[in-house]
């Protein structure tokens, strides 16, 4: 209670001073009534006293003044509040602008890498590509190297083969068809292979004329006699060792047009 009592009459102490301090300045500023004849002409010379004059339009008010007219003028305000606003626009200018960069580095920076990423997968699916064909490459190297293994034994073996029953197809100069002498000799000799083992069907074409070309019409010819007991006869092709003489000339001397087939068997073979 006596805490309360203080208060108030503290409050009451700062009111009156304010209130002494009010009228003091209002006196203060007063112009002091003028005496003698010319008093009232010079009483109308002089302006009016502004009584309605505002403390708010000041920078700095009196602390009477703060406790007796708690509320701001609307000049007031403005003349303060205005610097702030232009600087707040000012800032939301600068804010927009910078949103604005950062907006166009964002996008540059996604459109780089969505090209990136273009180039990259384009150079996955080049990589791939070139993976595929390597490993392509490599299984046709090995189905090579695998076809010429068997070849080089085939022909490493052959020493180890014995002659066997010859035949000799004859051919019309220019001509690649088999005749039927030629099938009917094909027939008997192809007849002993059935159900036999560990033998080789040498094919060697002979041709007349020279050089390139009659290396490539007797190796036409020898073609015609291999088709000819695989599609008939059934003969794996591995068993058939093809070769073009061209105008070679055999050990008797015989020339012409023809195909030698001659059957070659092992010792085990012969001996069934």
């Amino acid at each position: 209670m006596k805490n309360r009592i203080f208060m108030t009459m503290l409050l009451s102490a700062v009111f009156a001073l304010a209130a002494v301090a009010q009228q003091t300045g209002s006196n203060s500023g007063a112009v002091p009534a003028a005496t003698g004849p010319g008093a009232s002409q010079h009483a109308s010379n002089q302006p009016a006293s502004n009584s309605n004059n505002d403390f708010w339009d000041g920078d700095e008010p009196s602390l009477g003044s703060l406790l007796m007219h708690p509320f701001a003028t609307k000049e007031y305000v403005r003349r303060h509040v205005q610097p702030i606003r232009d600087r707040v626009n000012e800032l939301d200018e600068i804010t927009a602008s910078n949103t604005k960069m950062i907006r166009d580095v964002d996008a540059r920076a996604q459109q780089g890498i969505q090209l990136a990423s273009a180039k990259a997968s384009l150079a996955d699916e080049h990589a791939s590509d070139a993976a595929n064909k390597a490993q392509m490459a490599n299984q046709t190297a090995t189905a090579l190297n695998t076809r010429l293994a068997s070849d080089e034994t085939m022909v490493g073996n052959l020493d180890q083969y014995k002659s066997g029953a010859q035949t000799e197809i004859r051919f019309r100069p220019g001509q690649t068809v088999l005749s039927k002498d030629a099938k009917d000799a094909l027939d008997q000799m192809a007849a002993q292979l059935k159900d036999q083992r560990g033998y080789i069907v040498e094919v060697q074409g002979f041709s007349s004329g020279k050089g390139q070309a009659a290396i490539a019409n007797s190796r036409k010819m020898a073609d015609s006699v291999v088709r000819y007991l695989v599609l008939n006869y059934q003969i794996p092709a591995y068993r058939i060792y093809v070769i073009g003489m061209g105008n070679a000339a055999v050990a008797q001397g015989a020339k012409g047009t023809r195909v030698e087939v001659s059957l070659l068997k092992t010792d085990v073979a012969m001996a069934q």
